[in-house]
């Protein structure tokens, strides 16, 4: 089973929401053949709580605008470290870089295909790298 051509909207939608807002390393894996409960996850991540924030927004504004598609379930705001939204067809996680790292969402879903995304999404490859270096750069001056 592959996921579906509205699953597939949906991530791309969210995607580019999410690149828009500057989400690093956006990435979407279809789960369909060994999950039973959705089709695709989406990640992304930001390196800070306030951008995590205004990137889940951004994907819950447009998906719902866009494409009339509301979340099911909405987990983990409060922290604004790991939100999970859930659309049933599509899950979409955005979490702060940290999180990202250490949870290590890629290593669990490697062997599931990743989908193509929107150019802009996929220009967010490798930027939470290039935002550590910088930092580290920083610091050290």
């Amino acid at each position: 089973m592959t996921a579906t051509d509205r699953s597939v909207e949906l991530i791309n939608a969210a995607a580019q929401a999410a690149a828009d807002k500057l989400a690093h390393d956006v990435v979407a894996y279809d789960v369909s053949d060994v999950l039973a409960i959705t089709d695709v996850f989406l990640l992304a991540s930001a390196p800070n709580d306030r951008q995590v924030k205004a990137i889940v927004d951004a994907v819950e504004e447009h998906l719902l605008k866009e494409h009339g598609a509301k979340p099911v379930r909405r987990e983990g705001e409060r922290e604004g470290r790991w939100v999970l939204l859930d659309y049933i067809d599509i899950v979409v996680h955005v979490q702060h870089s940290e999180e990202r790292v250490y949870y290590g969402l890629e290593r669990l879903w490697k062997d599931c295909p990743e989908l193509p995304l929107p150019e802009d999404a996929r220009a967010t490859h490798g930027k939470a790298a290039q935002a550590r270096a910088q930092a580290e750069a920083e610091d050290g001056r």
